[in-house]
């Protein structure tokens, strides 16, 4: 059997190289989709899974506009309560102020220049934003990578009058981690509703790279003049403490075995005002993430289902075609007695003989692109998704820093490898289909009796 098979594809290289060609092609697509599948989803664990069990408390703006320059004022006493009902694990806090840097200066660009005036630079040419917070691992410009830390450590739940900062406003000013700073309140903030004078010293924990995605117009919107501060230190710009400072947001994690749609509706039952505030699950906070992982998905799952129907559907044709064509053979076999299991063997021995050398040079073949087109279909995908939501985002006049190409984040760049459990498993589904192609060229005739397809034939 093996040695008629081998002596068939052989003597037919063309149709044989027509069909290993096929088996080539498509699973080599059927793995890079897998490979760039597993790394997708490798990536939403690494990138996103610290946000998939939580939720945030932010202002309800229908009805709560905020602070004077649109900020949170989400009220300390009310992430009490939600801390105390046990329902949440822990919280980050986050207050969002400006601050004035004394004796140093801030990183300008030409187009930030070019729209500050004279009472502005008066005004603002030394202000800095803060946000402060009891985590700064957890903060979200952390977590979703526009911030990383370079130098360093982060800030912790005990730090007070600590802060992090940008590696190039360190360089601008040669500062260095461990080094002292003064910041002073800004009497011209719409937030410093109290007119606070503060004036105190904080330390340089670490430092931190990244750099804004889309252009600004404003230098407080450079992720070079944001500071990453703890709650005092944001807090007291303002002339308040922790415990009567206004919060920008709470993010608060839930335990695993939690429901979070059950927690949220059991939070509600607390006294507090839930006109002023909305409940939201973190990772909705991140749209332009989830819709890039979600269109990834979606993309490589049709590859994956479009190869092996592909594959199912012109395999068929090939075989049947190539096997009508002995019909006059399987007669004779049939008629020298060889039964038709034997003949269908023999089929998927060539069968076999034809796609195993295709499935070692798409394991090659796949290696060697898989990365190159992930990444590419990163990037285009990226790209469309950003430039929606930055149009979106300046028709509702949504900032363009820090904040804002957090909710614009997407996936940069993926990861992609191919291990032996992946290879099996796309190997075996392949070789599934090409059994059933084969069996249905076969079914035809193989019913027939050998006097029958002599007849055929003629």
């Amino acid at each position: 059997m093996l040695r008629n098979a081998f002596a068939y594809i052989t003597r037919k290289p063309l149709k044989s190289a027509i069909i290993a060609l096929v088996v080539l092609v498509m699973t080599t697509l059927a793995l890079m989709s897998v490979a760039v599948q597993q790394a997708t989803l490798k990536a939403q664990t690494e990138t996103y899974g610290a946000l998939t069990n939580s939720f945030t408390m932010e202002i309800n703006r229908r009805v709560n506009q905020g602070t004077a320059r649109g900020g949170g004022n989400v009220r300390g006493q009310d992430i009490a309560k939600i801390n105390r009902s046990q329902l949440a694990q822990q919280v980050t806090k986050r207050i969002n102020s400006v601050a004035d840097v004394v004796d140093l200066h801030i990183v300008e660009t030409p187009q930030t220049k070019a729209r500050l005036d004279k009472t502005r630079a008066e005004r603002f040419g030394r202000a800095v934003m803060l946000t402060g917070v009891n985590d700064s691992s957890k903060e979200t410009k952390f977590a979703t990578g526009a911030f990383r830390l370079v130098e360093g450590e982060h800030l912790s739940n005990s730090d007070t009058y600590q802060i992090l900062m940008h590696k190039d406003f360190a360089e601008k000013n040669n500062l260095h981690v461990g080094d002292t700073i003064t910041l002073a309140s800004n009497i011209y903030d719409a937030d410093n509703a109290k007119g606070a004078h503060e004036r105190f010293t904080v330390r340089i924990k670490g430092l931190f790279d990244g750099h804004n995605v889309q252009a600004v117009s404003a230098a407080q919107e450079l992720y070079e003049n944001t500071f990453v501060t703890d709650l005092s230190t944001a807090a007291r710009v303002y002339g308040y403490t922790e415990d009567t400072a206004l919060y920008q947001d709470a993010t608060f994690s839930v335990a695993a075995q939690k429901n979070l749609d059950e927690v949220l509706k059991e939070l509600k039952r607390l006294n507090i005002n839930w006109n002023m505030y909305h409940l939201v699950k973190s990772s909705d906070n991140y749209p332009a993430l989830q819709q890039s992982i979600q269109s990834l998905f979606k993309l490589t799952a049709g590859v994956w289902y479009g190869s092996l129907a592909f594959t199912g559907i012109v395999v068929a044709l090939l075989l049947f075609l190539w096997i009508n064509a002995r019909r006059h053979e399987v007669a004779v076999l049939l008629s020298v007695g060889k039964s038709k299991v034997y003949v269908w063997g023999q089929f998927l021995c060539e069968l076999l003989m034809v796609s195993i050398p295709a499935f070692i040079v798409a394991f090659f073949c796949a290696s060697a692109s898989a990365q190159v087109i992930g990444n590419a279909l990163v990037a285009r995908m990226s790209a469309s998704i950003s430039n929606s939501l930055q149009k979106a985002g300046q028709a509702s006049g949504l900032g363009a820093g820090a904040e804002a190409d957090g909710f614009n984040k997407t996936l940069d760049s993926l990861s992609i490898s191919l291990d032996a459990h992946m290879v099996a498993g796309v190997v075996l589904f392949m070789s599934v289909v090409l059994v059933v192609a084969l069996l249905l060229a076969c079914v035809t005739f193989m019913r027939k009796s050998p006097r029958a397809l002599l007849i055929d034939t003629n």
